[in-house]
């Protein structure tokens, strides 16, 4: 596969005044970000494991990681892909016992929700970021974070429960 960035998760908040659910995705040795507009029930998941909440059965993507783990397989890592017609795309890149390498293509958001789940690193292709990422470079990029972050303490699952699009 082409060249791939290392991402980190910054988090999921809710972009204003649509209330649309974004994941945002920032390079982990640069200054570019990667804000993906996501489905309601995946920003849910994701921000549910990144708050440590276990719910009493397996949410789907738990679901995932649990048959993931029973067929012998890991999850190597989380690609995201490209942006085509406005809609961003990402790969699965999973690793089996027998040491056979699966390409399976998914929604970022998904993807995103799975890599939270099995602490698997998220990398976005180069050229992609190129295209879609977002450079900050002043000092307000620190303060955006934690703004962010103090959202996200302060989130509930009931905050994403509005009938958005996905």
């Amino acid at each position: 596969m082409t060249d791939q960035v290392p991402l980190e998760l910054v988090g999921v908040r809710i972009e204003l005044p649509t209330n649309t659910p974004i994941v945002l995705l920032r390079e982990r040795d640069g200054v570019r970000f990667l804000p993906i507009w996501i489905g309601t029930a995946e920003a849910t998941a994701i921000a549910l494991e990144l708050e440590g909440v276990r719910p009493m059965r397996p949410m789907t993507h738990d679901l995932l990681r649990n048959v993931i783990e029973a067929l012998g397989a890991t999850v190597d890592r989380v690609v995201v892909t490209e942006l085509r017609e406005g809609t961003f795309y990402a790969e699965l890149l999973l690793e089996t016992g027998g040491g056979d390498r699966l390409v399976i293509s998914s929604r970022p958001s998904d993807a995103i929700a799975l890599a939270v789940r099995t602490g698997s690193p998220i990398y976005a292709v180069g050229s992609l970021l190129d295209e879609a990422g977002v450079e900050i470079h002043d000092e307000s990029e620190e303060e955006e974070i934690e703004r962010f972050r103090e959202f996200l303490d302060q989130v509930t699952p009931e905050d994403f429960e509005a009938g958005n699009p996905s």
